[in-house]
């Protein structure tokens, strides 16, 4: 994956302070975020498979799936993968990936990452043609001083960590009103940046079925399985109380994407950034409410070769469910095995 920082390469912890990386809308937000991971670099991105080429030290073979995202824009995408798993976003949760479909930059729909997975995938896997992965973060309300342009201030009746309500709080521009730096705001927090994926997805689609009509695209969220991007080279909580917020944040994502007809939700990240960002989700029940994070597939990164994706399907689960997918480096698409 990518996620502006490359997935299953050399991870960074970056959860020694309440805010790790900025996900808003500010221009703070490019500076503070661009160091940490190797394949989601900058943000989270899954890698991107391989499907009838060579890559990462191993050959793939026609089972074999790719993952894209905004690092690929502008270039030759994998001919006839297995299967094609499409970053929505640019590496951070609330930055859109240029081509995912047609933009100014990329406008035709031969150069869009969603007609790609769509069009050129075989679909020789239990996997569908077309997945997407979403980048995500829990910046909280502040960043070095700055407020955070789409931090929360109130949240929706079914936000289970209760309401999410404002604070004064001391910036660098003086004392502003801002939502708490709570669960409940965390919660609406995630909501809103999956919603906002589930929103962009629809235009694409639409904009690429406007150009063409041999490969329907579906605007539907429920058309496709959906990965949380879960990495510490984004901005996350820390402390007892920072990961709370970073679970409320990534189950609200879960909650929007749910509403918005997704029938499944997965997690593509590893054992120890899993357990550092959310303190480990063992149990059906956490911090007295249903953990939907308990269970779900996990999509696994590491590996350098084919053989070593293989192995890693054996892994434990992270989530407490079960290895779907697992990833080996490749350049500069990365490679997914179905498990």
């Amino acid at each position: 994956m990518t996620m502006r920082n490359v997935r299953g390469s050399s991870l960074r912890l970056v959860v020694s302070t309440p805010v790790v990386k900025v996900l808003a809308a500010t221009s703070l937000v490019l500076t503070a975020l661009l160091t940490g991971l190797s394949s989601p670099a900058i943000a989270a991105k899954p890698g991107t498979g391989g499907g009838g080429h060579t890559g990462g030290g191993g050959t793939t073979s026609a089972t074999t799936g790719n993952d894209l995202s905004y690092p690929a824009c502008g270039s030759t995408f994998p001919s006839a993968p297995a299967f094609g798993i499409v970053g929505v976003d640019g590496g951070l949760a609330n930055d859109l990936n240029p081509c995912l479909g047609p933009s100014s930059s990329y406008p035709s729909y031969s150069e869009s990452e969603l007609y790609w997975a769509m069009a050129s995938s075989t679909g020789a896997t239990t996997q569908p043609k077309a997945s997407l992965y979403v980048n995500t973060a829990d910046p909280g309300d502040l960043y070095n001083g700055t407020p955070i342009a789409d931090w929360p201030t109130s949240s929706i009746s079914s936000d289970p960590y209760g309401s999410c309500t404002t604070t004064t709080v001391s910036t660098t521009s003086g004392d502003e009103t801002l939502g708490a730096n709570t669960p409940g705001c965390a919660w609406q927090y995630g909501y809103d940046m999956a919603t906002q994926d589930v929103s962009w997805v629809a235009g694409a689609a639409s904009a690429i079925d406007l150009q063409q009509s041999d490969a329907v695209v579906p605007a539907s969220a429920s058309a496709y399985p959906w990965w949380l991007d879960v990495e510490t080279v984004n901005t996350w909580q820390a402390g007892t109380s920072g990961e709370e917020m970073n679970v409320a944040d990534l189950e609200g994502m879960v909650a929007a994407l749910q509403a918005a007809g997704a029938s499944t939700v997965g997690a593509y990240s590893t054992s120890s950034q899993w357990d550092q960002i959310t303190g480990g989700t063992t149990s059906s029940t956490l911090y007295g409410i249903p953990d939907s994070l308990f269970g779900i597939p996990d999509w696994i990164p590491g590996a350098k070769t084919e053989s070593g994706a293989v192995s890693n399907c054996g892994q434990p689960s992270f989530t407490g469910g079960s290895v779907s997918l697992t990833q080996w480096s490749g350049h500069p698409d990365d490679n997914d095995y179905v498990c």
